[in-house]
């Protein structure tokens, strides 16, 4: 193993503090290897020779299989030498066998923020202290340098949003294609925006209710109660109406019920019951 500080050994003990946590701060590459393993002793150095050639951009952290036996199973690792990419705590990327160094480097790359991305995180930054003007400056030079930087325009959007500046979000909203990773987090934002503004100038909760016993029907009313009942964070009911909003005018605002439905799943978390519920429900509704 290389001298440098950013090649490192790692152990049941430490790998909570060396991997997981320093992932937060920097992309984490770990070897999962043996001695007796001959591939291993291919990867190895290739692994190491980035390392120091990328200057501390990732960390290289080395397991010893036969030392570590617990990290091998929680890990599933089946064969080695099998490598694994951490970012904020998960696994992100991840191959197995010994891999030619152009390869190789092509894996890390892709593990790096790039210049780009380095400007939108110091841009959040920013926004999160307070500092909205710098914020703006750094968001927009990135957009203009590279209109295309998709994960730019959302932070952008939220950035807009935040701020009750819809129309400008919307704008940049619009640029993102539909087809591609970021297009569907887009949608939902454009959901978010539609339930934000539904509220701020729509009617309270008790003369939507009276609406709805007087007119079950009432596909307006049901949006903008569900929409209120989302921005108070009482979900449970906000999903029954936004259900029941797709049910009868899934057009209506632009499909935009089932898009807020997405919205509140994101906002959750897959693993939340209401989310399971709901998505269910939502499901059968749509694919029966």
């Amino acid at each position: 193993m290389g001298n440098a500080p950013y090649v490192i050994d790692v152990n049941e003990q430490d790998f909570q503090s060396k991997v997981l946590a320093k992932s937060y701060e920097v992309p984490v590459v770990v070897d999962f290897w043996a001695p007796w393993c001959g591939p291993c002793r291919m990867l190895g150095p290739v692994l190491e020779q980035l390392a120091e050639e990328f200057g501390g951009r990732f960390i290289l952290a080395k397991v010893n299989t036969d030392q570590n036996q617990g990290l091998a199973m929680r890990y599933g690792i089946q064969g080695i030498p099998a490598v694994k990419a951490f970012r904020n705590g998960q696994i992100v990327a991840e191959f197995v066998g010994a891999q030619p160094k152009p390869v190789v480097r092509r894996f890390i790359e892709q593990l790096i923020p790039s210049p780009e991305d380095e400007k939108i995180a110091e841009a959040q930054r920013l926004a999160s202290q307070g500092f909205d003007e710098r914020a703006e400056a750094l968001f927009r030079e990135v957009l203009e340098h590279n209109p295309d930087h998709w994960d730019g325009a959302l932070a952008f959007a939220t950035f807009l949003v935040n701020r009750g500046r819809f129309d400008e979000a919307r704008e940049v909203l619009a640029r993102i294609p539909e087809e591609t990773p970021q297009g569907q987090r887009a949608a939902q934002l454009l959901a978010e925006i539609a339930i934000k503004e539904q509220v701020a100038q729509g009617p309270g909760e008790d003369e939507l209710r009276a609406r709805l016993a007087e007119n079950p029907g009432d596909v307006e009313a049901h949006f903008a109660l569900a929409s209120l009942l989302s921005a108070q964070e009482r979900y449970d009911e906000a999903l029954a109406e936004f259900l029941e909003v797709v049910k009868r005018d899934r057009s209506y605002k632009d499909d935009g019920a089932r898009k807020a439905m997405l919205a509140i799943f994101e906002k959750l978390g897959d693993d939340h019951p209401l989310t399971q519920k709901y998505r269910s429900q939502l499901a059968m509704f749509l694919y029966a």
